[in-house]
């Protein structure tokens, strides 16, 4: 589970990584799930169809890829509510900036959380693991 801009320092590795996973583990059970949302930089200004005609077109890559969100403040949205809940310990609780990620296991319990400037192939070990536990 991450939080998406296509404007973003991070938006090329990241959605280049989450689509290799994909085709990876994908038939495992693997979903990339994509929050876009535009509280970083104003990174991500477009609508939701617009930002997946973007991802489609310039990484031949189809997310699943919800509505645009708030991860902070106020308008948090209650999935990422829970998230920094779960996981807000070893980081601070907000979400410091685009491309945050999650690790959620088959049951909903969330494993990880990761910065923004994690690769996700670094986290194939771990997404392997938990596919196959």
């Amino acid at each position: 589970m991450t939080n998406v801009a296509s404007y973003c320092g991070y938006t090329d590795s990241n959605y280049n990584a989450f689509k290799e996973l994909d085709g990876l583990y994908r038939d495992k059970g693997l979903r990339v799930a994509a929050f876009p949302c535009n509280q970083f930089g104003k990174q991500e200004t477009e609508s939701e169809t617009k930002i997946m005609d973007f991802v489609k077109s310039s990484y031949t890559y189809t997310p699943d890829m919800y509505a645009k969100i708030e991860v902070n403040g106020p308008k948090t949205h209650p999935l990422w509510k829970f998230l920094k809940k779960e996981r807000g310990s070893s980081m601070a609780s907000d979400i410091p900036w685009n491309f945050s990620k999650f690790l959620i296991d088959r049951n909903g319990h969330v494993v990880a959380r990761y910065s923004h400037s994690v690769d996700p192939l670094d986290l194939e070990e771990e997404i392997n693991r938990l596919l196959n536990a």
